[in-house]
């Protein structure tokens, strides 16, 4: 009974995860963080300068714009070296090429890094939609020991075995659950990202006026 008693706590714990982080975050059911559900932002979110020229939007087809777009996106890069490699790309510029190829920049790490966002707010829906499923599955594995235990002449042996797996399955789904709080904070960790680079341009730009 103490086994069983442990199980059934694990089971009852983690149902609650799923369903009191989207009520907290008071979106759709597959969204299972406490922070807002934005799939897409806006420019203006994270950029403060000029309203960038139509031709900014070409600045995958510039070979050394979209090259450090890759580089300064990557979060495995410091934020530090990030704002470096950016200071020093203007630095490198003529003067009648700062303007455009920083406004190319700015569009650039925007349109790379709002899909990253995106793919990843995607990806955190369907991780918590399989956890609804597998949620299930553990209350359905809980009904069916339960009326095992409950017939007089239970196999003993294949109770103990569906404790174990019921066990297993709880864990394996705490686990996710786990992760599934730290994958949350990667959309916002994105955007803070995107909103400093920005923010760099922004400032090395006002620093050549």
């Amino acid at each position: 009974m103490g086994r069983m008693s442990l199980v059934r706590s694990l089971v009852a714990a983690v149902m609650l995860v799923p369903n009191a982080s989207a009520m907290a975050a008071n979106t759709d059911p597959d969204w299972p963080c406490m922070q807002r559900k934005v799939p897409q932002l806006s420019l203006r979110q994270v950029w403060n300068g000029p309203e960038l020229p139509p031709a900014a939007k070409d600045w995958s087809e510039d070979a050394s714009v979209s090259a450090l777009v890759e580089e300064v996106a990557a979060r495995k890069l410091p934020i530090a070296d990030a704002q470096r490699k950016i200071r020093d790309f203007a630095a490198s510029l003529p003067a009648e090429q700062l303007a455009p190829k920083m406004a190319m920049l700015v569009q650039g790490m925007f349109d790379h890094m709002d899909a990253e966002r995106s793919h990843v707010i995607s990806g955190i829906s369907r991780y918590a939609h399989r956890q609804l499923e597998i949620a299930a599955e553990l209350r359905k594995e809980a009904s069916d020991l339960d009326a095992l235990r409950a017939k007089p002449d239970a196999d003993q042996d294949e109770v103990e075995r569906q404790i174990d797996q019921l066990n297993f399955d709880t864990r394996i789904f705490s686990e996710r659950a786990q992760s599934l709080t730290y994958v949350c904070d990667v959309p916002t960790i994105i955007e803070q990202r995107l909103y400093q680079l920005s923010k760099t341009v922004s400032e090395t730009l006002a620093a050549k006026k």
